[in-house]
Formats: C-alpha cells, sequence, structure tokens
C-alpha cells in the first residue's frame, strides 16, 4: 500500500448500507414531525388513501414546483429520479399533531398525475391552480378548467420557461379622470 493510497483510504467517506425508512411503500427523509415522503405517480392516490387511513384527513396544501433553472433542487432519495415538475402535498393529522409532505416527480414530456380529490375533495382548487399556473393536469379532476388566468391564456406563467414581458396589457380610461 502506498502512502497516497492509504491516504485517499482516510480521506473517503464511510459508507454503511443503512435501510431506508419506507411508510406504506415510500422512502421517508426526516424524522418527528417534519418528515418527506417520496411517491411515484402511479402510487399516489394508494398512498394518500393509506395515510388518510392512519389519521391524516386534512390535506393544508398541494403545490407543483419547476426546476428547469433551479440550480439548488433538495436532496432526493436513492432510486427517486428527478424531474422537471414536482407535485408538493402536505397532510396534517390532527390527533398527533404531525404534518407529512408527499413530493412527486412529474416529467415535463408527460406532466400528469392522478387527481388526489375522490379522498381529499379540499384540493379541487388547488389543483387547478396547479394545473393553471404550471401545466400540471391532474387526471380524473372534476373540472381542470383555469381558475386564475382567462380561458383563453396561451401558457402557464409560473413555468420557468414562460416569457417574462409579453404579456399584453389593455388599459381602459378611467371615468371623471383628467
Amino acid at each position: 500500500m502506498t502512502a497516497e493510497s492509504s491516504q485517499e483510504e482516510i480521506d473517503a467517506p464511510e459508507t454503511e448500507s443503512v435501510p431506508q425508512e419506507l411508510l406504506h411503500g415510500a422512502p421517508v427523509v426526516g424524522e418527528g414531525t417534519d418528515r418527506t415522503l417520496f411517491a411515484g405517480r402511479e402510487g399516489i392516490l394508494d398512498l394518500v388513501r393509506a395515510l388518510r387511513a392512519d389519521g391524516f384527513y386534512q390535506c393544508i396544501d398541494l403545490c407543483a414546483v419547476d426546476y428547469l433553472t433551479h440550480p439548488c433542487r433538495p436532496a432526493l432519495p436513492a432510486g427517486i429520479e428527478p424531474e422537471r415538475f414536482e407535485v408538493v402535498v402536505h397532510l396534517i393529522n390532527h390527533s398527533d399533531r404531525t404534518r407529512i409532505r408527499i413530493r412527486v416527480q412529474v416529467p415535463a414530456e408527460d406532466a400528469t398525475m392522478p387527481t388526489l380529490f375522490p379522498v381529499h375533495p379540499t384540493v379541487e382548487a388547488m389543483e387547478r391552480e396547479a394545473f393553471d399556473l404550471m401545466g400540471i393536469h391532474f387526471v380524473g379532476h372534476p373540472d381542470m378548467s383555469r381558475i386564475l388566468m382567462p380561458d383563453d391564456w396561451n401558457g402557464h406563467p409560473l413555468r420557468k420557461d414562460y416569457e417574462v414581458g409579453r404579456i399584453p396589457v389593455q388599459f381602459k380610461s378611467v371615468p371623471g379622470a383628467r
């Protein structure tokens, strides 16, 4: 063994195979009241149903993130491939006073995922907002129409590739103004 190879062994990080925690089949990061689950699109509805059975009766937030130009994406556990979009769902268990965050990777070439409406009807407006502003279509949603932008609006204004400054503004005169 040379001096260089022994120094490399000292500098190399120790790698242990730590079994990853799973909850209803989804990898978990964090502990206590700050836990994040990573679900696949195909299993999200089953996961949310299982969490509801565990006491997570309320969905308090659903939003979408576009990582097209974001250099500092939060770490993903092994086996979860990063995609351009991510849907983030926050559930709360009032009995235990705990919250869970679910992160779902959504590819740009197929920006769809199943609706959570059958389990949590309160997501109706939140899913419409994610569709309207980011272009993520929630399959099975009862009214997947725009909620903030006009019905004839082209594009999704919170996407990182949306052209800034090209919004046509129509000015109207104010009655009584000079």
